[in-house]
């Protein structure tokens, strides 16, 4: 009886999560880190790993255009992944930024060779590191220094924000605040739970279990009333 309910109560626990966005991947086998510039560092991406995985950030967004169809895309790398790990990536922003994305990833040889993503990830890097530049009349910061030549499961995340609203307020309308966001980085248990929910399915585990133990005691409580009152019914019958 138990298990009747548990089970669509777990399958919808996303579903109920207001404003959320995701994408789930199997990491890919790892690939060679070459040491030589230019480098992955040098793209100053952002990067979520099993290690440092929640970053809080603020994403770029726009109304749909004939030059950007998906509205504005931000690029950031996955790090550090067990190849053949089962995960998911999840974008979470309020409700007070109404804003559409769609989450998609990508290894790094699939980017290295489709000219429409190499493109892409390239402006968004331009634009970061001028960012980066604009508050320091030194210069701004270094690029990253390599870490060596290595075997890593990397993959690119492609984020896509449209603006999903409509003001009289003309300002809003031409130039879409950015949005703040969480991004997470959740890796499935058994290939079938992230991780994040373990916690959350643990507990009502527990509160099932109790409540069933309890729903047994009162209904034993109240069967032996009822006896008991049948039985007393009976005597007085007799007498």
């Amino acid at each position: 009886m138990i298990t009747r309910y548990l089970v669509p109560v777990i399958l919808c626990l996303h579903s109920c999560l207001a404003n959320v966005e995701k994408t789930i991947f199997v990491a890919p086998p790892t690939v060679n880190i070459p040491q030589q510039h230019p480098t992955i560092e040098d793209l100053h991406l952002d990067v979520l790993t099993p290690d440092n995985w929640s970053l809080r950030t603020r994403l770029a967004a726009d109304f749909p255009n004939d030059k950007a169809l998906e509205g504005k895309i931000s690029w950031f790398l996955l790090d550090n992944l067990t190849p053949s790990q089962r995960y998911e990536v999840r974008v979470c922003w309020p409700a007070t930024q109404p804003t559409s994305f769609t989450l998609e990833t990508f290894p790094l040889p699939t980017v290295w060779d489709t000219p429409e993503l190499i493109t892409s990830l390239a402006e968004y890097a331009y634009g970061r590191q001028q960012q980066q530049q604009q508050p320091s009349s030194g210069g701004g910061q270094p690029p990253s220094p390599a870490t060596g030549e290595h075997e890593a499961s990397v993959l690119f995340l492609r984020i896509a924000a449209r603006a999903d609203y409509f003001t009289t307020n003309a300002t809003l309308m031409a130039d879409v605040p950015p949005v703040d966001a969480d991004l997470i980085l959740d890796p499935f248990v058994g290939g079938v739970l992230p991780r994040s929910l373990v916690p959350t399915v643990g507990y009502i585990v527990v509160v099932a279990g109790l409540s069933f133990i309890v729903a047994k005691v009162v209904q034993g409580l109240l069967q032996a009333i009822a006896w008991g009152g049948d039985a007393e019914g009976g005597v007085k019958k007799q007498q």
